[in-house]
Parts: C-alpha cells; sequence; structure tokens
C-alpha cells in the first residue's frame, strides 16, 4: 500500500513537473503575435528560436539523461532542471530584442533537457507492471497537453491582452517555483539502475550509444522521433501566428483553436498507449500516425474555426504516439539500467533533426513561399513515422505473448 501511494504521488509531481516544462516552452508560441510586433520580428526569427531551444534542450537530454544513470540518486538534478527552466521563462519577458530573447530560450532548453528523460526513468521503476504503460502516457501526453495547450493558451493570451506579453511570462515561473518545492519534499530520488548495480555486477556495465543503436526498436525510435518533433514543433510554433495572420483569426479564436489542440493533447496522450496496450504498439502508431497527418492539413483546407475545433481535435493523435517511441517501447526494448539513456538519446536526437532544424527550414520557407508550407512539412513529419512503424519489433506484453513460443533472434533481441 505504502508503494502505491508513493506511485500515485510521484505520478502527480512528474505529471506537473513535465506539464509545465511545456506550458514554459510553448509560451513562445502562443505570444509571438505580440512579441513580434513590438520586437519587429518575423516568421524566420519565430524559426530560429524554437530552434534554439530545440537544440540546447537535445544536446542537454542526451548528455544530462547519460549522466543522471550514473548518479546514486537524481532527485537533484530534477529539482535544479525545474527550478532553471522556471526562472530562464521569468527572464524572456526582461528582453529588448531578438539576441536576448534567443539566449534565454536557449538557456531554458539546457534545463528542461534532462526533465522528461529523469522523470521517465524514476517513474518506470516505481510504477507497477499494469500501470507503467498508463502512468507514462499521463507524464508524457496527458499532462503537457493539459497543462501547455490547454491552460496555457487562454491565460497566456489573457494575460498578454490585459498586462502585456511580459507579464506573461514573469507569472510562467511561478508553478515551477513550487513544484521544485514538492520534489524536495516527496520524491525519492534514489536511482533505480544504482540499486540494480548493487545487486548484480554485470549491470555496472555501461551500455554505449553504439549499443543501443544497434537495437532495431531503438534506431527505428530515433528516426520516428525526428520526424515526428518535426511535425509537432512546426504545428506547436507556427499555428498560432498562421490562424491569426493566414485565417484572419481573432487572438480569442485562435487561442480556441489551440486549446482544442490542447484537449485532444490530454485526450489522446491518454488513449494511444492504453490502446497500443491491446492491438499492439506497431498497429496502434500506424493507425494514429496516419490520423495525424490529417491534422496540418485540417488547419489548412478548413476555414470555418466552428468546424476546425473538433476536426484537429480528432486528429491530433500524434502526442499519445510519443509515449510509445519516446518511453513506452524503448522501456521494453533495453535492461532498466539504460533507459534514461536510451531516452535521452531517442529525445536528443529528435529534437536535434525535428526540433532544430526543421523549425529554421520551415521559417525560412515560409518567408519565401508563405506560411501555408509549414503545413505540408508538417503532414510528412507525421507521415514518414507511420511507415518507419511497420519494420518495430512488437513490444506490448500481452501481445508478445501471445505469439509465444516464438523468439525474437539478431537485432530484434532486447540488449542483455
Amino acid at each position: 500500500m505504502k508503494s502505491i501511494r508513493y506511485e500515485n504521488k510521484l505520478l502527480i509531481i512528474l505529471s506537473l513537473s513535465f506539464g509545465f516544462v511545456f506550458f514554459d516552452r510553448l509560451a513562445l508560441s502562443f505570444l509571438f503575435p505580440f512579441i513580434s510586433a513590438e520586437l519587429h520580428l518575423n516568421n524566420t526569427h519565430l524559426g530560429m528560436l524554437s530552434s534554439s531551444l530545440a537544440l540546447t534542450w537535445a544536446l542537454s537530454g542526451v548528455i544530462l539523461g547519460a549522466y543522471s544513470d550514473k548518479l546514486a540518486s537524481k532527485k537533484p538534478m530534477l529539482m535544479i532542471a525545474v527550478l532553471a527552466f522556471s526562472l530562464f521563462s521569468a527572464l524572456s519577458g526582461l528582453v529588448t530584442g531578438f539576441i536576448s530573447l534567443l539566449l534565454f530560450r536557449a538557456l531554458m532548453g539546457v534545463a528542461e533537457g534532462p526533465v522528461l528523460p529523469i522523470s521517465q526513468s524514476l517513474l518506470a521503476a516505481a510504477s507497477t507492471p499494469s500501470r507503467r504503460g498508463l502512468n507514462m502516457g499521463i507524464v508524457n501526453g496527458s499532462a503537457p497537453g493539459f497543462l501547455g495547450a490547454v491552460v496555457g493558451p487562454p491565460v497566456l493570451i489573457w494575460l498578454a491582452t490585459t498586462f502585456g506579453w511580459r507579464h506573461a511570462f514573469y507569472v510562467s515561473c511561478i508553478p515551477g517555483l513550487l513544484i521544485t518545492l514538492l520534489i524536495w519534499k516527496y520524491v525519492n530520488g534514489r536511482n533505480p539502475s544504482q540499486a540494480t548495480q548493487q545487486r548484480t555486477p554485470e549491470s555496472s556495465e555501461k551500455i554505449p550509444f553504439s549499443a543501443l543503436l544497434k537495437n532495431r526498436n531503438i534506431g527505428l525510435c530515433v528516426l520516428i522521433a525526428c520526424f515526428y518533433l518535426t511535425w509537432f514543433v512546426i504545428i506547436i510554433s507556427f499555428t498560432p501566428t498562421f490562424l491569426m495572420q493566414v485565417k484572419q483569426f481573432t487572438p480569442q479564436t485562435m487561442g480556441y483553436v489551440m486549446s482544442s489542440l490542447g484537449f485532444a493533447w490530454v485526450a489522446w496522450g491518454f488513449a494511444v498507449p492504453a490502446v497500443s496496450d491491446r492491438i499492439g504498439r506497431k498497429p496502434a502508431l500506424l493507425l494514429f500516425s496516419l490520423m495525424a497527418t490529417c491534422c496540418p492539413l485540417v488547419l489548412l483546407y478548413i476555414n470555418s474555426s466552428t468546424l476546425m475545433m473538433p476536426l484537429v481535435f480528432l486528429s491530433y493523435t500524434g502526442l499519445g504516439c510519443f509515449t510509445l517511441f519516446m518511453a513506452t517501447i524503448p522501456a521494453e526494448s533495453i535492461p532498466p539500467r539504460a533507459i534514461a539513456t536510451a531516452l535521452g538519446l531517442i529525445m536528443g536526437v529528435g529534437e536535434l533533426v525535428g526540433g532544430f532544424i526543421a523549425p529554421t527550414v520551415a521559417g525560412f520557407a515560409a518567408d519565401r513561399f508563405g506560411l501555408s508550407i509549414v503545413m505540408w512539412i508538417s503532414a510528412a513529419g507525421a507521415f514518414v513515422p507511420a511507415m518507419l512503424s511497420l519494420f518495430l519489433t512488437e513490444t506490448a506484453p500481452q501481445i508478445v505473448r501471445k505469439k509465444m513460443p516464438f523468439s525474437l533472434s539478431g537485432a530484434d533481441q532486447p540488449l542483455a
């Protein structure tokens, strides 16, 4: 009973932590129409701002995620990360031009990078097996969707229109300060991989990145992350500006559409991993990725906000897929001692390509060919993962048990 109570407590705290990571990360997208008017920024600047955060997030996730697997306790690093990204978000309200804003967004990425790998590795160890996928889905999908994309747009837009966009950044740091206190008081940061190393000599051996990438599922998840981050970052970065400039929506209507995306994020973030427990990771990733391909096309071709909102809700399924290729499938494919390292690698490379390179390219393309082109780039970012999912090795326990006594061989075997 005590372990169940701790599991629930940890789930709530880590959900808040990663949820407010996205509240702060997405704040720039929602506030950019206000910021650009004062600082004279264009679509290229928006792409570069998104890319700078993604680049430092990627490097930080890979390096600090792997480093956290070596620590006796991950709690101090998690506390420092949450506190730091909250402060850097607030400092974004003090900027006087593009360069200073770029600097603070880059520093924010450094702080946010290790939050997900650390959170998911702690949660994987504390979760009961029957709830592991559910817990991971809530932290990786539903929580950031609710706090970042449901609560975020109306709150930030209201603050920006009432008090100014700078005050919206100032207020965004308050939740992070409170969450840091919750982590300090309630989280047991003992590293599960270190505990395992004390019991088994072979578990102390480090698994290098090269060995991780030789595992079929890990290699495919890295590729899927590159394209899926393109789909996500472009939608979340350019849609507010696209809706106001191309569709001529008011800030309030834009906020309603973005909130619809947020509600979909919450719902599908929970539903997709749950469905995958029953039908398998591969078919779930294929089905919901094809649905996600339609989301940017809905934004592109539907002109009525009344019709657009339910359609984007039904098609914004990709964030539920994130849990599968960023957490569940890797965790079911490798030993526990390497989970944070693997998640950091997948997230880091994905952020580097899909979060750093793609938005910059999309920003330049938007300024040259018009904002509509970014929606086509985003659609491709979900379609390619649908095709790549066909080559994954199934890891869902219920599906794998049905296929026994057939065994995996060669590159399909989880790392020992």
